[in-house]
């Protein structure tokens, strides 16, 4: 089969799948919005009206053609009804309709639809064209109430939409023009090619597109339905390519030889049409969960901030009556209350520590941690941290080792940062996961890079561990059975830190028992 001699048939096959698609990717983008449900009847009764127009023609004169001439009067009627809708609502998410809306105009638009199905709009076919088809029908005398009515519809729907774009604003100005500019092109479209044409030149050809004219309006009127941020552009882009398959799948169409391999692609046709419908709703599904995650996480993180620090002054407040205890600012405590004193000081100091690393997550998460950058001296900082971290491994009999080389390890970047988060981070981590045995601190320079590692003879980390170790709350199997004081965010933070200094992170381990190493670059 030739498909240039099918070009009308491809075309409005086009037409009809793209005003489809568009109408349910509009829907399904906000399903409570009055603007897009009536862009959605729209579409749905262009699709149908286009198919009959083009489906009449094709047929021999004869009471089957007459039928569906008349079934074509019938989806007008309801085609000039939804443009009216779809005028009035645009571009409101709540639009409310009059009464006389639902209780007058509709029960007519019913009424007279019906009545085009009736002989009193078409009594018959009274001339045949030269190629068989319906070259004239003879009208009713109801004939005029149905061309009033669609006409005061689409009259109206042109006039509401000249008032609105009148009234808008500059900036709101856009999508009303592009509604009206579509509307023009479309009529002007279809006064040529559907009436001029035909009743000058007596050259019925282009009566059968009539949905390709009708696409400049539902273009149009898609992009300003965007434009007032009506549906997502994610979303139109795998609309489209939903589009570009079917209309493919409908080009096998054209090129079938045999009555089977015809209902073949026809019923693919139809099912990849349905599979595109249904991943557009599964993609609006997808965006619509991910934006309540989104707006969940966000309402966590306001909820974290607020009580984290809430939490943090009243423990800051008792850590400092603790502390006036412990210095005697209040007089001399006796020795058992001096001891419960100082280790609730201790508690509380890690009670802050702990809350700070998670209000210190969520800041870095959010990017509104400011880092100070300057040049400093990496290995007296190692050094520091080791001095500070010494006491603590001699009380529970751990050796720590640290042997700096003679070379410079200068490099730019927030001391305090990588001190605090990073360095004394690893160090304490090391210290409070081994139990026996040793630490040991190195640092070198390697490949353009300062390489800080922190390797030690602990309880080890296992496999499934290491996939949670720097992510946010990431804690180990049973990492608080031995540090009950973790929070899982002290590793997120050393790596956000990390990465903000263009550096690395990773952590190496045989398995349980067999210790590990923590391993940091920088660049040089």
């Amino acid at each position: 089969m030739n498909a240039f001699l099918h070009l009308d048939l491809l075309s409005v096959g086009i037409a009809v799948a793209g005003i489809g698609l568009l109408g349910f990717v509009i829907l399904f983008n906000n399903t409570r919005s009055t603007t897009n449900r009536a862009f959605f009847y729209f579409s749905i009764v262009t699709v149908g009206w286009s198919i009959l127009n083009y489906s009449y023609y094709q047929l021999p004169a004869g009471d089957l053609a007459l039928w569906l001439l008349r079934g074509v009067m019938c989806f007008a009627t309801w085609h000039a009804f939804t443009f009216f809708h779809l005028a009035a609502a645009f571009p409101d998410d709540a639009y409310r309709q009059p009464k006389w809306h639902t209780y007058l105009l509709i029960p007519l638009v019913g009424a007279v639809s019906i009545l085009t199905l009736t002989p009193y709009v078409f009594e018959r076919i009274n001339a045949v064209g030269s190629d068989g088809a319906i070259g004239g029908v003879q009208n009713g005398s109801a004939i005029a109430f149905f061309g009033m009515l669609v006409l005061s519809l689409i009259l109206s729907s042109i006039w509401k939409l000249v008032r609105k774009t009148l009234k808008a604003s500059k900036e709101e100005r856009r999508p009303y023009s592009l509604m009206l500019s579509g509307m023009v092109i479309t009529f002007v479209f279809l006064l040529t090619f559907n009436f001029l044409i035909p009743a000058v030149f007596n050259n019925p050809t282009f009566i059968p597109l009539g949905a390709l004219f009708l696409l400049p309006f539902v273009i149009m009127t898609s992009y300003a339905i965007y434009r007032h941020h009506l549906f997502n552009l994610k979303v139109a882009t795998t609309a489209f390519l939903g589009f570009m398959v079917t209309v493919f799948t409908f080009i096998n169409i054209l090129y079938s030889n045999t009555a089977s391999s015809v209902v073949i692609n026809i019923t693919a046709f139809i099912i990849v049409l349905i599979g595109s419908i249904r991943i557009v709703r599964d993609t609006l599904s997808l965006k619509t969960l991910t934006e309540e995650l989104e707006e969940t996480n966000e309402r966590q993180e306001v909820l974290i901030h607020f009580i984290g620090h809430e939490v943090k002054g009243s423990l800051a407040k008792d850590a400092g009556v603790f502390a006036s205890l412990t210095e005697g600012d209040l007089g001399a405590l006796p020795d058992t209350a001096k001891t419960f004193v100082e280790r609730a000081l201790a508690e509380t100091r890690q009670g802050v520590d702990a809350v700070a690393n998670i209000l210190k997550a969520a800041n870095l998460k959010k990017g509104t941690v400011a880092y100070v950058k300057e040049p400093f001296d990496l290995k007296a900082l190692v050094e520091e941290a080791v001095r500070r971290a010494r006491p603590l491994t001699e009380e529970k009999g751990l050796g720590l080792s640290f042997t700096p080389d003679g070379a410079s390890y200068q490099m730019t970047g927030d001391k305090a940062q990588i001190n605090d988060h990073v360095l004394r981070n690893l160090i304490d981590n090391a210290v409070n996961y081994t139990l026996t045995g040793s630490i040991t601190v190195s640092l070198k320079k390697e490949d353009a890079k300062l390489v800080f590692v922190v390797k030690d003879t602990g309880v080890g980390i296992t496999d499934k561990d290491k996939k949670r170790l720097f992510t946010e709350g990431g804690h180990g199997k049973d990492s608080q059975t031995i540090n009950v004081h973790s929070t899982g965010y002290g590793l997120y933070i050393a790596k956000r830190i990390v990465e903000e200094h263009k550096g690395t992170i990773r952590a190496e381990s045989e398995g349980p028992g067999t210790g590990a190493s923590f391993i940091v670059e920088f660049p040089a």
